[in-house]
Formats: C-alpha cells, sequence, structure tokens
C-alpha cells in the first residue's frame, strides 16, 4: 500500500532489535514502529534508533492514547504518533509530514495530549520514576518483565551476568521495589510491555 502512494519499502523487522539493526544497515528516511513489540519495546528501539541513525524519522504506531505514551515516544526521538486504529491515508500523511522536518500527532489524541502534558511538565512537577532509570535499565527492565533469565538477558546483550544483576539491583533500588513480580508490575503499568 505504501509503494502504492510513492514509498519505497525497505525492510520490514518482526521485534524491536531487528529494527534497530535494519535501521541502522538500511538507513531509511522513516521508520514505522509499533509501540508494543517482543524484545526491546517501540519507545527502547526508538531511542536506539535515533541515536544511532539521528536523521531517520520515527513514526509510533499504537493502541494507546494516554497522553504518557505519547510523551514517552517523544522524548525517545519520535517524530510522529499515530494510533493503529487511524486509516492507511493518516499514516501517509504523517509519512509526509516528518519527511518534511515537522512532527505528527493524530488529531484524535492531540487535545489529550496537551491537556495531559501541561501540568506534566510545569516547572517544579515531580520526575517519575519512569525518568529515574537508564535507556540501558528500561531495556534489561522489560527483558526481565517479559520473562528473560539473567543469563538470557546477559547472552542478548553480550555482557556478563554479573552486569546484568548489577543492573537488575539498581533498577529494583532506584523504583523502590523488592520482587522481580513488582518489576514486571511496574513495566507493564508503564507501557514497556504488553504482557
Amino acid at each position: 500500500m505504501l509503494e502504492g502512494q510513492g514509498f519505497e519499502v525497505k525492510g520490514e523487522a518482526e521485534d524491536g532489535r531487528s529494527a534497530v539493526r535494519l535501521a541502522n544497515q538500511l538507513k531509511p528516511d522513516a521508520v514505522i514502529i509499533d509501540i508494543s513489540m517482543p524484545g526491546l519495546n517501540g519507545i527502547e528501539a526508538t531511542r536506539q534508533i535515533r541515536e544511532e541513525s539521528p536523521t531517520v524519522k520515527v513514526v509510533v504506531l499504537s493502541m494507546r492514547s494516554d497522553s504518557q505514551a505519547v510523551l514517552m515516544a517523544f522524548a525517545a526521538g519520535a517524530s510522529g504518533y499515530i494510533l493503529k486504529e487511524a486509516a492507511f491515508e493518516e499514516v501517509v500523511v504523517a509519512l509526509n509530514v516528518v519527511a518534511q522536518g515537522q512532527t505528527y500527532v493524530s488529531p484524535s489524541i492531540a487535545e489529550v495530549v496537551v491537556q495531559n502534558s501541561v501540568d506534566h511538565w510545569l516547572p517544579g512537577g515531580a520526575a517519575t520514576s519512569h525518568r529515574k532509570i537508564s535507556s540501558r535499565e528500561r531495556e534489561i527492565l522489560q527483558l526481565l518483565a517479559e520473562g528473560m533469565s539473567t543469563r538470557e538477558i546477559a547472552d542478548a546483550l553480550y555482557v556478563s551476568v554479573k552486569t546484568i544483576e548489577t543492573h537488575r539491583k539498581q533498577i529494583m533500588n532506584k523504583l523502590n521495589v523488592r520482587s522481580i513480580a513488582e518489576l514486571t508490575k511496574y513495566a507493564i503499568r508503564e507501557g514497556m510491555t504488553s504482557l
């Protein structure tokens, strides 16, 4: 459908890690990324794509219309945010808008985002616990919440088991939680995983 609108589709990815790898290899002008992907969610994938390829425009596709999800996507470097229920024509509009260096937000959520973000970003507002943990810690938290063992995470991220254990302890301390179950609940509540 996109090719019928004059776009060239360079590749497709099944999960967040593949999306980051392909974006880095293929250097597309834009990426459409699902916010809920296994292994590495769309927010973290967006962050990594933008870090590795700053000129790539990322349009996030999501079922979530809450302001927190939208703001997290833009904070990660997204250029656009579309609801999955949007018509195909809106995807085309979003791609054209971000290609021109502008930002796109689905009209159906723009009002909610503006209303809910004003209070959140006022000076003196308390930082959310989500912003207390680093990008790497969020990545590890997602993998823990998705049921991966410490060894599996270490192997996937090419680090030692000790490094993952240290990160897990730091995450738990920063979020003031005491169990993997609490970490999993937190990750689901914050939209890091859709389990």
